[in-house]
């Protein structure tokens, strides 16, 4: 098991590897596999990617953020210009259904509503204005509405599982209960732990995904 310090200097390494991110201005503690980030950003671009960055590295159980986002003057737009931003932004994007979706902004951050039919169209909605100038959080409200059976359901979970060259399906069991999906077992690292959640909303028709994995550190052993 990683100590603290080693974890911390994992975080940050990893942080110093992503040239969208200005590390110096990114605090980061451990304990016992909790990894807090502090700091200010000027992007909530730069924000998310720091907490993916945090999320790879082995060792991270658990990510508690408290980055700030603090716009540059050159930066900053009213909610008028940012709410159009946002709205030209969904409607450009092939992925998502902008007709369906409405958007509120009250100081920087945005709000998106709505409903669509597949979870990737309420995570494309989302990415499509993340990293828009002058937004400070989205709040993604974006309802997906269930249209195939849980068996099939089910299925497609565990086929994306047994396809995918992060994920290892062996100790993972998936419970479909009225669209809303339970899954159990153990990953190797909280990235792989958020991989296996995405699969599972890819399969179409979830409303929920109730993630029960624990993160343990694969165990080596040597020949002499």
């Amino acid at each position: 098991m990683k100590t603290d310090a080693q974890l911390q200097k994992d975080v940050m390494d990893e942080l110093k590897w992503h040239p969208y991110l200005q590390a110096a201005q990114i605090g980061v503690a451990a304990k016992n596999g909790v990894v807090t980030l502090s700091g200010t950003v000027v992007t909530f671009g730069q924000k998310l990617e720091a907490e993916r960055a945090a999320k790879k590295v082995a060792g991270v159980k658990a990510l508690a953020e408290e980055i700030q986002v603090s716009l540059p003057h050159s930066y900053q737009k009213t909610d008028s210009e940012l709410a159009e931003a946002v709205l030209n932004a969904l409607k450009w994007h092939s992925a998502v259904q902008e007709e369906k979706i409405k958007v509120s902004v009250e100081k920087g951050h945005v709000k998106l509503e709505g409903t669509v039919d597949w979870e990737y169209q309420k995570t494309s909605a989302r990415m499509a204005v993340e990293n828009l100038m002058g937004v400070r959080s989205v709040m993604n409200s974006i309802t997906v509405q269930p249209a195939v059976t849980a068996k099939d359901i089910e299925q497609k979970i565990k086929d994306s599982f047994q396809r995918s060259a992060t994920i290892d399906a062996s100790h993972i069991a998936v419970q479909i209960n009225d669209h809303r999906v339970t899954l159990n077992g153990y990953v190797r690292s909280l990235s792989e732990k958020e991989d296996a959640e995405t699969a599972a909303w890819n399969a179409g028709g979830i409303t929920r995904v109730e993630s029960k994995l624990e993160i343990r550190l694969p165990e080596y052993s040597f020949e002499d």
